[in-house]
C-alpha cells in the first residue's frame, strides 16, 4: 500500500515466470496493513505513551513506508524493463487510468461512508466534517494547507494523509522515470549512473524536513508533503534498478537487520510517537530508519530470495489477506472505533492493544472483501 496492486503495475509483474515472486509481495502488502492497524491499536488505547513498548507498537506505523517501498519498486519497474531490454516505454494513459482505478472507486466510497457515519455520531472534535472538507478529502488535497489538524482532519479518515503522498508519487514518477532514464542516461542503460542518482536524490527528503522545520515560509501541512516521504518510494525505485541488474538480497540478512534497526527506532531517538516528530533531529532519524526497515522488509521479495520469508508471504492466507490489503487501510480506522464502542464496550485510551487489534482485524477483514469484491479492477481491463 503498497497502497497500489501488484497486478496492475503497468503489467510489470503479470509473467507467468514471476507469478511466485507476485504472491509474496502481494503477501507482503498484508503484513504493512496489519502494521497499521496495529499501531492504530496501540493509538487508541493509549499504550503508545507506555514507555519504551509503548514506542515499540507506535512504531508499527512502519507499515506505510512499506507500502511506500512497494509503489517504489512495482510501479517503476516498467519503466526499468524499457530501459533495460529497449522496449516501448510504457502507456501514460493507461499507467494514468489503472492508477485512478485502482484507489479512487474504494476510496470515494469509504470517504462519504465516513462522512454520512459521523453526521449521525458525535465523537469528539471532527474539524474536517464540512462541505468543503468532504471536497478536500475527495480530492485527496487535505494535507496541502496549513493547520491541517484543525480544518480538514476527519474521524476516521485520519491514516488518508499516505494516501495523499501517495497519489502525488503516481503523478511525480513518469517524470522522475523520464528524468533518469531518458535525460540523465540519453537513452542507454546505465544502471550504476541510475543508482548513483538515486541515492543523491535521498538528500531531498532530509533537506525538505530541515528547509520546513527552520522556515517560516511553508504550511505546518507541508511536513506531510512527497518530499517528506520521497525517500521511501527511491529505496523502492533502487530495487527495480536492482533486480533489472541481477543483483540478490537474502532475508536471513536482511530480516534481521530490519528487526535490529525497527527496534533502535522505536527509542526516543525516533521521536514521539507521532506522525511528524516535532524535532529536526528526530525526524531526520524517523525518516532514515524507516527508509532502510521499509527497504529491508521488501528486497529479499524484490531480489530473488526464495526462502523460508518467501514462501510464509507466498502462502494462500498471506496472499488472500494482501489483495484486501488496501481496503483494510481504508476502513480500518472507522471499524476500530465501532469494534472499541459496540463490541469491547470501552472507553478511548482504555483496554488490551491486543484485544483491540484482533476484535478490528475480525469485524474489518470481512467489509474488506466485500468493499474489494465491489470495486476490484477487472483482468480483462
Amino acid at each position: 500500500m503498497t497502497l497500489s496492486e501488484e497486478q496492475n503495475a503497468q503489467g510489470g509483474l503479470e509473467q507467468t515466470s514471476h507469478v511466485d515472486r507476485v504472491a509474496s509481495l502481494t503477501g507482503v502488502r498484508a503484513v504493512a496493513a496489519l502494521l497499521v492497524v496495529g499501531t492504530h491499536a496501540a493509538y487508541t488505547t493509549g499504550k503508545y505513551t507506555h514507555g519504551y513498548w509503548g514506542l515499540v507498537g507506535a512504531r508499527m506505523e512502519i507499515g506505510v513506508p512499506i507500502f511506500f517501498v512497494l509503489s517504489g519498486f512495482l510501479l517503476f519497474r516498467p519503466w526499468v524493463k524499457s530501459a533495460h531490454t529497449g522496449s516501448p516505454p510504457p502507456s501514460l494513459s493507461r499507467y494514468a487510468r489503472h492508477r485512478f482505478r485502482r484507489i479512487m472507486p474504494a476510496y470515494i466510497i469509504t470517504v462519504l461512508i465516513a462522512y454520512v457515519l459521523y453526521h449521525f455520531r458525535i465523537a469528539g472534535p471532527n474539524p474536517g466534517h464540512s462541505w468543503f472538507g468532504l471536497l478536500r478529502n475527495l480530492t485527496l488535497t487535505q494535507i496541502y494547507t496549513d493547520g491541517y489538524l484543525g480544518k480538514y482532519l476527519h474521524q476516521g479518515l485520519t491514516q488518508m494523509w499516505s494516501l495523499a503522498v501517495e497519489a502525488s508519487f503516481y503523478v511525480v514518477l513518469p517524470l522522475l522515470a523520464y528524468l533518469l532514464l531518458v535525460l540523465i542516461s540519453r537513452r542507454t542503460w546505465r544502471p550504476k549512473l541510475v543508482l548513483g542518482v538515486l541515492l543523491g536524490m535521498m538528500l531531498i527528503s532530509p533537506a525538505w524536513l530541515t528547509l520546513v522545520h527552520v522556515s517560516r515560509w511553508f504550511p505546518d501541512g507541508s511536513r506531510l508533503w512527497l518530499p517528506t516521504y520521497l525517500a521511501w518510494f527511491l529505496a523502492g525505485m533502487l530495487l527495480a534498478v536492482l533486480q533489472a541488474m541481477g543483483v540478490r538480497c537474502y532475508a536471513f540478512v536482511a530480516i534481521p537487520l530490519a528487526i535490529i534497526c525497527y527496534f533502535i527506532d522505536s527509542t526516543p531517538i525516533g521521536g514521539a510517537p507521532t506522525t511528524s516528530p516535532a524535532s529536526l533531529p528526530e525526524a531526520l532519524v524517523k525518516t532514515v530508519f524507516y527508509a532502510v526497515i521499509a527497504g529491508l522488509a521488501v528486497a529479499p521479495l524484490a531480489l530473488g530470495d526464495r526462502g523460508l520469508y518467501w514462501q510464509l508471504l507466498g502462502s494462500r492466507p498471506m496472499v488472500w489477506l494482501g489483495e484486501i490489503s488496501y481496503e483494510i487501510f481504508l476502513i480500518h480506522l472507522v471499524t476500530m472505533e465501532f469494534t472499541m464502542d459496540y463490541v469491547l464496550r470501552q472507553h478511548v485510551y482504555t483496554g488490551s492493544m491486543l484485544n483491540l487489534f484482533i476484535a478490528t482485524i475480525v469485524v474489518t477483514v470481512p467489509l474488506a472483501w466485500l468493499l474489494h469484491r465491489v470495486t476490484r479492477v477487472r483482468n480483462s481491463a
